[in-house]
């Protein structure tokens, strides 16, 4: 997915001749902290409400201010990832996106870019996510799909983290089941540490129940 398929079409540009209130009046209605400033396809810069604020005249044209305007964009075929990258470095509730001549074409909201992130991650798909601890020369993609697979379940998405100046790794999976019982049985067999799961089948909370139930009757006898 690029940067074109995701462009807003109800976000409004400003122009110079624009006043400050009637920025202020357009990021509340459409709930965002960044405008872009925009004069005949000529993108100009992002203005934020704190810039905004810092005017002290807020009746005036913004055109009338001597503003430092960042100028961040993406271009019109950049990758989502790519976007997502930009407007989290840049804490930005919008991205502009200009085609290859330089000309502004919009902007995508960070709302949609959420929107579109849980789609291709299928975080918005029913089923059940489970988290494995291991030591990164462990890492096998390959032996975690076939475990998953071994279980008759899918793969929906996964992604990997890592602590800085760490040999660790979290495996996060997102499989197309919420009955996790068995699959994690089968990566505790292969010595994998699950270290957390989430569903709303309550089979594995009573599995893991019933087993603390009897090691506490064990160390009662």
């Amino acid at each position: 997915m690029i940067a074109n398929d995701l462009i807003s079409e109800i976000i409004p540009s400003l122009k110079t001749s624009d006043t400050g209130q009637t920025a202020l009046n357009w990021m509340e209605i459409f709930r965002i902290s960044h405008l872009p400033i925009v004069n005949n396809q000529d993108f100009l810069g992002l203005i934020s409400d704190t810039d905004i604020y810092d005017m002290n005249q807020p009746e005036e044209p913004i055109g009338n201010h001597e503003l430092t305007l960042l100028k961040p964009y993406v271009t019109d075929n950049q990758h989502l990832f790519e976007v997502i990258g930009l407007a989290a470095r840049l804490k930005l509730s919008v991205v502009p996106v200009l085609d290859n001549d330089n000309r502004y074409k919009g902007v995508i909201t960070s709302s949609d870019l959420i929107r579109h992130i849980a789609g291709i991650s299928s975080m918005d798909q029913p089923g059940g996510i489970i988290v494995l601890e291991l030591i990164e020369r462990d890492y096998s993609l390959s032996q975690i799909a076939q475990i998953v697979e071994s279980n008759s379940t899918k793969v929906l998405s996964m992604y990997i983290t890592s602590p800085a100046e760490s040999t660790r790794l979290e495996v996060t999976l997102k499989v197309n089941t919420t009955d996790l019982l068995a699959l994690i049985k089968t990566f505790e067999r292969y010595n994998y540490d699950v270290k957390t799961w989430v569903t709303t089948n309550d089979s594995i909370d009573r599995f893991y129940s019933e087993r603390f139930d009897l090691l506490m009757k064990y160390l009662n006898i």
